[in-house]
């Protein structure tokens, strides 16, 4: 082989490994994390897990993002590790689905549909209809599937391409006594260990050998062991993922090793004894791309149904090589957060649902925050007051956890819709945020009321009373909007905003009145007028959030321009609920 035919075979590989890439992402991107999202739902049956994890595996074209994304769950408390077994189980059946793909460019025959089946028949038309998609294609799911149909074609393109530059090597009589000395099953289980390993990925090493077996000089006996270390190299990939997580994630990966290592020494002790012993004959044979398949499917699927029933073994095995350790307890503020594992940053659409749902859990916080602040106004407790402290500090750990996650997402390559909803998500944090500071605002009033002894009157009472009941509504509507996604239930908050703006000008003014009656003091005054600030505060930030909802499916984040460029204030529904509003909270 001379230096255009080994450039020739480093392009292929490249291409192959490429393509593998880009059609796990484009199927990712077309499922939107709801693929993730199956697999942390549906495991607690082992037979069904074992099922998810070869569906999901097949479908992303690798083990290693399967498994990886397996220690990430199992890491973060999302699943325990004794589920974790069955998917990781699945992974290696799925992985066996990209073997059969690569075994296409070996299909020979001269009937036109044997000619079809041939990737370099069928590859040019997916290429020329995947890149029609790309650049004719306006939504987003169909440039995702011409980025699919492209991808699938590069992959077909360089195992061909590689296949071809291999096939002079079957003159090479050198090349041919290289190879056979790994028919010595130690040899070759080594070497297919080494290469997957070093690659990371046990679909490009069994597509390597898919290539090589076209010289002619890949005899039954040298694939099998290769196969058998091709396997047991995967894990490499789970490993480092593991390195600095926690010892569940070890342990996964852990697993994800004993599998493998138990399965291919069992599977070797048996098939090398027999052999020993019946002398099998097809061992001097030559195994083309699809007995390459075959191996590697019989393997996998042998393996799990062997080691499936001793899964709770493998967890002790597991657990045993590394122990547990006293930890703290964590709360559950700290374990959503702790959900926000670095390796779900691959899988953009799954990152980005469980950001919603820890801004969510954020939002509950600081609704709480303004519900305690506001019940301690008139009746001030320490218990209470340290609580909303407590709470404050936690919407700030989530604020600026989430920040930093949601910047690292917004570096991947996100879609459309993925792109809005980050930075839909990273502007309500600060509304968030901004929230449970009023909610210490609010604390702070009702401490300089109690440690002064002041107390307003009756008459200020009730209207305080009245503006809290409005404030607590429009964030109870605008929390349980956000947490649905509900843009109808988000159409209610700019109403009750606009009847919030009116009642912090009614209490002033009657409070105006007291003061000249001498009926109130100035000192109050400066209290209530704190006091209502903030409500009014909470509110525009409410109103904030329903207009992200409203916006969901549209570019301007602006709240104002949005108000106006929609009419939404001079609608008959919005009158309509205003009225409504402005009768539930009327003051006299």
């Amino acid at each position: 082989m001379d230096i255009f035919g080994l450039l020739n075979v480093v392009g292929g590989l490249a291409l192959t490994l490429y393509g593998m890439h880009l059609m796990g992402q484009g199927l990712e991107k077309v499922s939107g994390g709801k693929l993730e999202h199956l697999l942390e739902t549906f495991t607690k049956n082992r037979f069904m897990a074992v099922l998810l994890g070869a569906a999901v595996t097949a479908v992303v074209q690798s083990s290693s993002t399967t498994t990886v994304m397996v220690v990430g769950f199992v890491n973060s408390g999302i699943m325990k590790l004794n589920q974790a077994i069955g998917i990781i189980m699945g992974a290696n059946i799925g992985t066996t689905v990209t073997s059969w793909l690569l075994s296409l460019t070996s299909i020979e025959g001269s009937s036109v549909f044997i000619k079809m089946l041939k990737p370099s028949s069928f590859s040019p038309v997916l290429a020329l209809i995947g890149v029609a998609f790309l650049l004719f294609a306006k939504k987003e799911k169909k440039k995702n599937i011409g980025g699919i149909l492209v991808s699938f074609a590069i992959l077909m393109y360089g195992m061909q391409m590689m296949s071809d530059a291999v096939k002079p090597l079957a003159d090479v009589p050198e090349f041919t006594n290289i190879l056979t000395r790994f028919s010595n099953p130690i040899l070759g289980l080594l070497l297919g260990t080494c290469v997957t390993g070093i690659i990371q990925s046990s679909a490009a090493s069994i597509g390597i050998l898919q290539a090589l077996c076209f010289t002619g000089a890949i005899k039954f006996g040298s694939a099998i062991p290769i196969i058998m270390g091709q396997n047991i190299g995967t894990c490499v990939t789970a490993i480092i993922s593991s390195i600095g997580a926690g010892r569940d994630a070890k342990r996964a990966a852990a697993v994800h090793l004993y599998f493998n290592l138990i399965g291919t020494i069992i599977f070797m002790c048996a098939f090398y004894g027999l052999n020993a012993i019946l002398h099998f004959d097809f061992m001097d044979n030559t195994i083309n791309a699809a007995g390459i398949a075959s191996v590697h499917s019989i393997f996998n699927v042998a393996t799990t149904i062997m080691l499936m029933p001793f899964g709770n073994q493998l967890e002790k095995l597991a657990c045993l090589t590394i122990k547990d350790k006293k930890t703290n307890k964590i709360s559950p503020e700290d374990k959503d957060l702790q959900m926000l594992d670095d390796r779900f940053l691959d899988s953009p659409g799954y990152a980005i649902m469980l950001c919603q749902n820890a801004v969510a859990e954020m939002a509950k916080l600081s609704k709480e925050a303004i519900h305690e602040a506001i019940g301690i106004l008139i009746d001030y407790n320490e218990e209470q007051a340290e609580n909303i402290y407590r709470l404050e500090d936690e919407v700030d750990k989530y604020e600026d956890r989430l920040t930093s996650y949601l910047v690292k997402v917004s570096s991947k390559n996100l879609n459309f819709d993925e792109g809005h909803t980050v930075s839909m998500l990273l502007h309500s944090l600060n509304d968030f945020e901004r929230i449970s500071d009023h909610a210490i605002n609010i604390l702070d009033s009702a401490k300089e009321l109690y440690d002064k002894g002041l107390r307003f009157s009756e008459k200020g009472i009730n209207e305080i009373n009245v503006y809290s009941k409005a404030v607590e509504e429009i964030l109870d509507i605008t929390i349980d909007a956000f947490g649905n996604m509900d843009k109808k239930k988000a159409l209610e908050v700019e109403p009750l905003e606009d009847v919030i703006d009116d009642l912090n000008i009614v209490i002033k003014e009657k409070h105006i009145k007291r003061l000249r009656n001498g009926e109130c003091t100035a000192e109050l005054g400066f209290i209530l007028s704190d006091i209502t600030t903030n409500y009014e505060r909470v509110a525009d930030h409410c109103s904030n959030l329903a207009i992200y909802i409203l916006q969901a499916d549209m570019e301007e984040m602006d709240t104002h321009n949005f108000l106006i460029q929609h009419g939404m204030e001079d609608s008959k529904e919005f009158q309509n609920r205003y009225i409504e509003f402005k009768n539930k909270y009327y003051i006299d």
